[in-house]
């Protein structure tokens, strides 16, 4: 692998915000996720559980709840505003006001024709669902106090209210409240307190399944208004409930961080007649509150006030132990937060409302770095930014848009301009409706569309230039990537299309050859010149990568290259980075994958029979940045896991043992 100087960046504060909400779409086995900031993701849970769009919040937008309806997603919140997202420009598409005041929850019938929303001022409102946009059609019987949370029947012809001391059941067709389940409030001091119904469920069989603010999971009868059962679960509140799609396994999640499966099943091996609702695991992957749950053919995904995303493989639904059945958590986003000038050592970090640039100095032999920083405030930035590898130009997208609806593009000056002064620096972007940009920087602004009718409509989430300036690569989330000739201003070729999202790519500073790694851990390179894959990547495809690299579990999400070693490329995960060296052979099955250490041990004559092009290094963890610079020196942006802990609130205090 060789030796090189490190810089070691820890000063990157970067930190996610809390998990407020989620919705799973089972037909295109898409998850919607919300967090505290009003941002949207979207993951594609057939392809690795990859990141594959952002909506960027805004400060007004307050998400309390989203809701798939067929390829629709929509959001509600305590804005009081029901907002449908346009999925391929990455924006709300409109916004409609329901006057209710604040709005809790949201829900659509399976039919996917309406829309229902709990709101503040104690109405159920019952929005139609139309082609373009959705319509309000009427109230149900306004009741005393919010509404909570909603759950539909699958019928679609009542609902379940949660609210304040109670669950209201409303027939749909006439509007009125037809059951009234009243919910105890909790022992001792808490009987005081008003018992708040933060989530329920409607079963096929009218069965009602309600979580608490007293830490009660209760199973009431629909169709009588009588409570069938109580589990105490916790002291604290039960936040979030989630029920599979055969109705025959609940999930609650709690304050505690603790997420708690309910079957539907015979209590005893002898007693196989009478089936009830009985506690059978308790998962614990959280620190605190889990507000958010989604129970899958194959998984349990939850979220909540630790800002990771859990995906909980359920072991009975896989055949044999495997990759897929292994516990996954999602902490950081699948794209680029750092941008990195290499010739003069700048660092760019991208924070929601801000961008830090840095300049990195010299140890002071103490492990400690020299550095300043410029730290501007720039509106809300639209998660991209990019810094010139000479370091004289800084860009950024903002989420306010030009009347002609495309993203608008800033060049400023950085530090290190007069270092670098090009005769005209240039910047591509990704428009919205799905076209790259390409700009000019001189005495005028020039801006071209570079549009290709065989591009699909899903938005660009990846863009690479070569050093020449010649090259542009961009990959969209239908997995097609377009090369274009930035001199001739024209389509150059298209990369033959493979079936998993592209997750980073670089282009070759002296080949001009296109590196690409896909969600699924697979590596392609592809000669642009030629238009056709190398000789090396036809190689390493017909071989087969080693088990241990495909079996990561976190994308690789940077790539690039040493400017002092054409055979070498750079690349790095959350949990690795890796120096690939092409002169070097692949290693096969039966070779240790891991052997740094093996090959320390071994004499020089015998050590070139055990290397191989795979060099891994994971010394450092929770990786945002891995880049080499021009001097041959490592810069690495860690954020550790502790540090992002360590800022979060309280959690719920919990007796220990011996405490």
């Amino acid at each position: 692998m060789g030796e090189f100087k490190v810089h070691r960046v820890r000063f990157f504060d970067y930190m996610p915000t809390a998990i407020r909400a989620m919705a799973f779409n089972a037909h295109t086995e898409r998850l919607a996720l919300a967090r505290m900031d009003g941002s949207v993701e979207i993951f594609n849970f057939t392809d690795h559980y990859f990141q594959e769009k952002v909506i960027p919040g805004k400060d007004s937008r307050s998400i309390e709840s989203l809701c798939w309806v067929g390829g629709r997603l929509f959001s509600a919140g305590l804005n009081g505003e029901i907002a449908e997202y346009d999925l391929e420009n990455l924006r709300p598409k409109y916004s409609l006001e329901a006057y209710g005041g604040p709005i809790w929850t949201i829900i659509s019938n399976t039919q996917g024709t309406q829309l229902a929303i709990g709101c503040e001022d104690g109405t159920v409102k019952l929005f139609e669902v139309l082609e373009e946009h959705i319509q309000f059609e009427r109230n149900l019987d306004r009741q005393k106090g919010r509404i909570i949370s909603l759950s539909w029947h699958p019928s679609g012809t009542h609902i379940a209210a949660g609210m304040m001391d109670m669950i209201r059941v409303f027939d749909v067709p006439t509007g009125h409240a037809v059951q009234r389940l009243l919910v105890d409030r909790g022992f001792g001091g808490s009987k005081s307190r008003e018992t708040v119904v933060w989530s329920v469920a409607f079963l096929s069989d009218h069965t009602v399944v309600s979580g608490d603010s007293a830490g009660k999971v209760q199973v009431w009868d629909g169709h009588t208004g009588t409570l069938v059962k109580t589990h105490l679960v916790t002291k604290w509140d039960v936040l979030a409930l989630s029920v599979s799609k055969d109705e025959s396994s609940v999930v609650a999640g709690t304050s505690e961080g603790t997420v708690i499966q309910f079957q539907f099943i015979a209590p005893t091996l002898h007693q196989q007649q009478g089936k009830e609702w009985v506690r059978t695991r308790t998962f614990k992957n959280h620190t605190h509150d889990v507000r958010a749950l989604a129970e899958i053919e194959t998984a349990i995904v939850s979220g909540g006030m630790d800002t990771h995303l859990v995906v909980r493989p359920l072991l009975e639904k896989f055949d044999e132990k495997s990759h897929a059945s292994g516990l996954r958590k999602i902490h950081f986003p699948h794209r680029n937060l750092v941008s990195c000038a290499k010739k003069v050592g700048l660092l760019l970090f991208q924070f929601p409302g801000q961008l830090e640039l840095w300049r990195l100095g010299d140890s002071d032999g103490h492990g400690e770095n020299h550095t300043h920083t410029l730290s501007r405030k720039m509106g809300e930035i639209q998660s991209i930014s990019a810094l010139s590898s000479c370091g004289g130009w800084l860009a950024y997208s903002t989420v306010s848009c030009v009347p002609n609806h495309q993203s608008s593009l800033l060049l400023l000056p950085s530090l290190s301009a007069s270092m670098c002064t090009p005769s005209s620096p240039s910047q591509v972007s990704g428009s919205s409706d799905m076209s790259p940009q390409f700009g000019c920087s001189s005495l005028e602004n020039h801006r071209f569309l570079l549009y290709n009718s065989d591009w699909s409509r899903q938005p660009i989430h990846l863009m690479t230039t070569s050093v020449d300036g010649k090259w542009l690569a961009a990959a969209n989330s239908d997995c097609e990537i377009h090369v274009y000739n930035l001199q001739k201003l024209k389509l150059h070729c298209i990369v033959p299309v493979y079936g998993s999202c592209p997750s980073a790519m670089g282009i070759h500073p002296t080949t001009n050859n296109l590196t690409v790694v896909h969600a699924d851990q697979q590596l392609f390179e592809y000669s642009i010149v030629e238009k056709q894959y190398t000789d090396w990547s036809r190689k390493l495809q017909k071989q087969g990568l080693h088990n241990v690299w495909l079996d990561r579990d976190t994308p690789v999400t940077h790539v690039t290259f040493n400017s002092k070693n054409p055979n070498q490329v750079v690349l790095h995960d959350m949990h690795m980075f890796c120096i690939i060296d092409q002169s070097l052979p692949l290693p096969d099955q039966k070779t240790q994958f891991y052997n740094q250490m093996t090959l320390r041990s071994l004499s020089e004559q015998e050590r070139p029979s055990h290397l191989h092009a795979f060099k891994i290094c994971k010394t450092f963890q929770d990786l945002l940045c891995v880049s080499l610079l021009d001097d041959q020196s490592l810069v690495v942006v860690e954020r550790p896991l502790l540090a992002i802990t360590s800022q979060l609130p309280a959690p719920v205090r919990q007796k220990k043992f011996a405490t």
